[in-house]
């Protein structure tokens, strides 16, 4: 989940010391990726204004994979709303009849995003902060729900690894994304020197950009699932190819 901040400074304001200040957001959400089932037709994620004192705005609205701001083929209802202080409320992804124009045998990718509005302050020379959430949002057929329903295995689990060189390249021969965070040498070990969170597409491949050598013949990948939980995959590679071994073998 990626959250920016906005700043509106006063007109006089100086002298004032960002690298102090503690900031946190007003507007929670009650999840770190949203899961749209094409089946589904909409799906109501929860929010809450954990400000006690002051009431606050929420907007809401959809970024295409290339971070474009859109308004089909899915919307956010209400696009803005407000909530009092302490309360909580709902925000909906809508699909629109455009969305069945969408890839069928594979996942989308979007982006959702919530950006919190404070009151405007009466105090001149104030600094106010709004807090910005964006998080991924997966379109996901109908066709791919009813094919999860067929087994108990996470399709994580069909990821590869074949070294070329000195690295490993990650392939994915699934219609889903996969949001690999970490990668260790053994399951209790510490990350891999410059590894950085990949995001594989459906039928893609992506490079770690760590050490093969430091990983050994028994990598560990860390992937993000639908709820937001870190599940760790052990690899064992014979040769140039690594394969999965099911979660209960992992260390």
């Amino acid at each position: 989940m990626k959250t920016s901040l906005h700043l509106t400074f006063g007109a006089t304001l100086l002298g004032c010391t960002l690298a102090a200040t503690q900031v946190s957001a007003a507007i929670a959400l009650d999840r770190t990726r949203v899961i749209y089932t094409s089946a589904e037709k909409s799906v109501s994620l929860s929010i809450t204004n954990l400000n006690q004192q002051l009431p606050y705005l929420a907007q809401g609205w959809i970024e295409d994979a290339e971070g474009k701001k859109i308004s089909s083929p899915l919307i956010v209802l209400p696009p803005i709303q407000r909530l009092e202080p302490g309360a909580s409320s709902q925000v909906k992804v809508q699909g629109l009849p455009a969305a069945m124009t969408l890839p069928q045998d594979q996942e989308s990718l979007f982006y959702f995003n919530l950006r919190e509005i404070p009151p405007r302050s009466e105090k001149a020379n104030t600094l106010q902060i709004a807090l910005q959430t964006r998080i991924k949002l997966f379109y996901r057929p109908d066709a791919l729900v009813a094919n999860r329903g067929e087994t108990d295995t996470p399709w994580q689990e069909q990821l590869t690894l074949t070294r070329q060189g000195n690295s490993f390249v990650v392939n994915n021969p699934t219609p889903y994304y996969v949001t690999l965070v970490d990668v260790k040498s053994t399951a209790k070990g510490e990350t891999a020197k410059d590894f950085e969170p990949l995001m594989l597409a459906p039928k893609a491949q992506g490079n770690l950009n760590v050490d093969a050598k430091a990983l050994g013949q028994t990598p560990v990948l860390t992937y993000v699932n639908d709820y937001g939980g870190r599940p760790q995959l052990q690899f064992q590679c014979t040769g140039n190819t690594c394969t999965a071994s099911p979660l209960a073998k992992a260390e």
